[in-house]
């Protein structure tokens, strides 16, 4: 199983003007960075991958254009935690509120917030650990409602502020609960 390569960058030590200027450089990796300052380069993913993933954001774009209540994205948009990290859930939302709240220069950058509900789309590179240890840092970083949607496994494992993470054998839909009311994927398209 391929992980993404992490760098070491004790010796390094970048501001963040100097990652996301490293990120706009080279548009073609994609970087994240952990609470320590390590750079990870996630490899690309494959076709099926890609395919499932862009379903996941064509589905919550199409229900945030309806709902209008919030914003969404997708995986190649950056979100500076407050512990420090960079990272690019493969899909996100944040409240109508919070986009307001943000300068027109922060918009334009890695956007200083953790997004309120994250997907992370498993692919046959990643490591379910680390997926899982990347949504516990949502939850602690302020994410309201999370899913880990592995595809080989059928499984789905939703994250929610102060509660156990819930694990779905083979479910056919997912609701977005209070949160993202009437928002509801369809399994079938992803499995």
């Amino acid at each position: 199983m391929i992980n993404p390569l992490e760098i070491n960058c004790d010796s390094l030590q970048m501001t963040d003007e100097q990652f996301f200027q490293l990120c706009q450089d080279n548009r073609d990796l994609r970087f994240e960075r952990n609470s320590n300052g390590d750079i990870l380069i996630m490899p690309p993913t494959g076709g099926e991958t890609g395919h499932r993933n862009l379903k996941i954001i064509q589905k919550l774009a199409n229900w945030t254009d309806t709902n209008q209540r919030g914003i969404a994205f997708d995986s190649s948009t950056g979100f500076k935690l407050s512990n420090g990290s960079d990272r690019s859930p493969d899909a996100s939302w944040i409240p109508l509120e919070k986009w307001n709240n943000l300068t027109p220069q922060q918009r334009q950058k890695f956007l200083p917030l953790c997004p309120d509900f994250v997907i992370e789309l498993r692919s046959p590179s990643d490591s379910l650990k680390t997926l899982q240890n990347k949504m516990k840092e949502y939850l602690e970083n302020g994410t309201k409602l999370g899913w880990l949607i592995n595809p080989k496994a059928k499984q789905v494992e939703i994250y929610r502020q102060g509660k156990e993470v819930e694990i779905l054998d083979n479910p056919t839909t997912l609701s977005g609960e209070d949160l993202l009311p009437d928002f509801v994927l369809d399994l079938e398209l992803i499995w």
